[in-house]
């Protein structure tokens, strides 16, 4: 087998040429005098055509075959192809292996279920769409190497088995077989490694990681995925950022020629919680969020007396088929950030209307009127309660008419840093966890309130935010060995927790540390995004589904009693 090139490499100015061409049968039409077989490899589609007499063994759909034969101009042009100009009329056919029916249909708008595409993952990476996505995503890690090697980074792998230390999320654990009872955990994230990386000297570090969480799952989340991931020394925030827009500017030009402005703005957390209801704002569309506790707690409501915040959105043009079921479906949505409700007031003839309008007086009502600027066929949803979760729960909202309403344009990007957010969240409990990790260095301005009121405290983090997801994130780190040890005191880890979980780390203070800082990108969701998916299982080759399951292998199973002796582990029944 000589292979000539692959199908769409071949042009009008081929005409004339003799070519071997392989791949799979994606379509076969046999006219009786003509047999048109549509030859796929990963490059596209041609066209093949064998005339009455040309003797050529049977092929059917997904048949991996050679081809060789003519470049010939065709008749009729199809625009739809890449190579629609040619095609290849065919001298001989060689089948190298045959197919079964398919399960599923294998072109870009098939209608398999998602969980027939993974379990036959093989054939369903066959369409071109996930191809092209692969080859994007691909193509992302060539130009963080590139990029990040001429920028003087250091590649340099991380261990898979690590000490399980508290990151945020459930560790996936791996019981030693030499020390019965102890186990390793899967890397959360590089984190300490990498700060270690910059307390030995390395002074710029990256590494492409894969990383291990044991959380729910949902549309950007999978239980092993993979991190951009750099630290570096000796540099502040805005150098930090600068290298990263960057390395983001060449992503989006090189991959999808798209002109990204640079310098991004920055977003404070305050800003983009209170107007936008999300750390992870979409910004290319308004619908914010707007107080009006001012108002409603003059009400006769009750529920709107005493409460911590009252506020709302207005969704445009919607009144109309605003029915019972919708707004049930809002309140169930409510719930889930335990709010005991919505407000809902449609706006018909300059006048509210809905169950809570009784409670209003006409001046009340005109204010509301005045203030959401609502117009008629609107619908105002107010939330009430404590402000996180009112700001959250619209949030959600605002994020879900955004996107049903369409006032989201395709094929539109908008990139921002989200910074100043808390150092700590405040428990139910009245306790205090890191709001990323507890290596974190707060912000010159707050850090002294690290001794007063640690409510007060911001952190020098910043995420990247592109079209309303966390791209990816980093902070500047802490290096001054009292400030880490106030930290841990606030977070109530005891010196035989620290001792325990982070020993190892804490230690190396000892030895002189630099000012250092570092983010990461998630592959994944870079690639989703840059591939126009919101699927994040469309951009991995063989993901899990939402059960953290592989239809595939059908992963994870029980293993033989004997590989649990070794391990002198006992299933608890």
């Amino acid at each position: 087998m000589e292979r000539t090139c692959k199908n769409t490499e071949l042009t009008l100015a081929d005409v004339g040429k003799n070519v071997t061409l392989v791949g799979w049968v994606a379509k076969r039409r046999n006219l009786g005098s003509l047999l048109f077989i549509d030859l796929r490899d990963r490059s596209g589609i041609i066209q093949v055509v064998v005339n009455e007499g040309t003797n050529v063994p049977d092929v059917r759909n997904e048949y991996v075959i050679s081809v060789k034969g003519t470049v010939c101009k065709k008749e009729t042009p199809n625009k739809n192809l890449k190579t629609g100009d040619i095609e290849i009329v065919a001298d001989s056919i060689e089948v190298f292996s045959k197919a079964k029916t398919t399960p599923m249909m294998i072109q870009d708008d098939t209608d398999a279920l998602e969980d027939t595409r993974l379990k036959y993952r093989y054939l369903d990476l066959r369409r071109p769409c996930l191809q092209q996505n692969l080859m994007k995503r691909a193509h992302i890690v060539r130009i963080a190497h590139d990029y990040f090697d001429k920028n003087d980074f250091i590649e340099v792998e991380t261990p898979c088995l690590i000490l399980s230390t508290p990151e945020g999320a459930r560790d996936y654990i791996v019981p030693s077989r030499i020390s019965h009872g102890s186990f390793y955990a899967l890397p959360q994230s590089p984190q300490l490694f990498k700060q270690l990386l910059m307390i030995g000297g390395m002074e710029r570090y990256y590494q492409i990681a894969r990383c291990f969480r044991d959380e729910d799952l949902r549309q950007d989340r999978q239980p092993e995925f993979t991190q951009i991931d750099l630290e570096m020394s000796f540099l502040d925030q805005d150098q930090i950022l600068t290298i990263m827009e960057g390395f983001l500017k060449r992503v989006f030009k090189e991959v999808i020629n798209v002109d990204i402005v640079t310098p991004l703005r920055r977003m404070d957390y305050s800003e983009a919680v209170n107007v936008y209801g999300s750390d992870k704002p979409d910004t290319r569309f308004g619908m914010h969020l707007f107080d009006v506790k001012d108002i409603l707690e003059k009400s006769e409501f009750n529920g709107y007396h005493g409460v911590d915040s009252i506020k709302a959105i207005v969704v445009p043009n919607v009144a109309n088929t605003f029915s019972r079921k919708i707004i049930d479906s809002l309140n169930v949505e409510a719930k889930k950030f335990s709010l005991p409700g919505l407000g809902i007031f449609k706006v018909h003839g300059n006048k509210l209307d809905g169950s809570l309008t009784k409670f209003l007086n006409d001046d009340l009502e005109k204010q509301l009127l005045d203030k959401s600027d609502a117009k008629e066929n609107d619908v105002i949803i107010v939330a009430s309660g404590k402000l996180d979760r009112v700001n959250f729960c619209l949030g959600a909202l605002r994020s879900k008419y955004g996107h049903e309403l369409g006032y989201v344009k395709p094929n539109t990007y908008d990139l921002l840093w989200v910074v100043n957010f808390p150092l700590f969240e405040k428990n139910e409990d009245g306790s205090y966890s890191p709001l990323h990790h507890p290596f974190t260095r707060p912000t010159p301005e707050t850090a002294q309130y690290l001794y007063t009121d640690p409510s007060k405290v911001l952190s020098a983090a910043y995420d990247i935010v592109i079209n309303g997801y966390e791209a990816g994130g980093g902070s500047l780190r802490i290096y001054d060995e009292d400030m880490q040890k106030q930290i841990f005191k606030i977070l109530g880890f005891s010196q035989e927790d620290i001792a325990r979980k982070f020993g190892y780390f804490v230690n190396a203070f000892d030895y002189g540390t630099p000012p250092h800082g570092g983010i990461a990108f998630g592959l994944e969701r870079l690639s989703m995004i840059i591939c126009g998916t919101d699927n994040i299982r469309d951009v991995i080759a063989f993901p899990k589904n939402l059960k953290a399951a592989c239809p595939m292998s059908n992963a994870p199973q029980p293993v033989d009693q004997a590989q649990l002796d070794d391990l002198g582990i006992e299933i608890k029944k």
